[in-house]
């Protein structure tokens, strides 16, 4: 879990956090409880590092080889 946490930190990750911690400062200010939900999705892709990647959220096709 320490490694998963302290690793591969890259920009889509540093942006979830920081809106993870807009939505959560948003809740304390606005008094709008729900935002607190969505702030922790985010932040629980934070700490998982879960999410779509740089190719966005598509299944690899190795079904089919160019060979055959």
């Amino acid at each position: 879990m320490k490694e998963l946490l302290f690793t591969n930190w890259h920009v889509m990750r540093w942006i979830r956090l920081a809106f993870a911690l807009f939505l959560f400062a948003q809740a304390y200010i606005l008094r709008e409880w729900m935002f607190i939900a969505f702030g922790l999705f985010f932040f629980i892709q934070v700490i998982l590092n879960l999410g779509c990647g740089s190719n966005g959220c598509t299944i690899s096709n190795n079904k089919y080889n160019k060979d055959e």
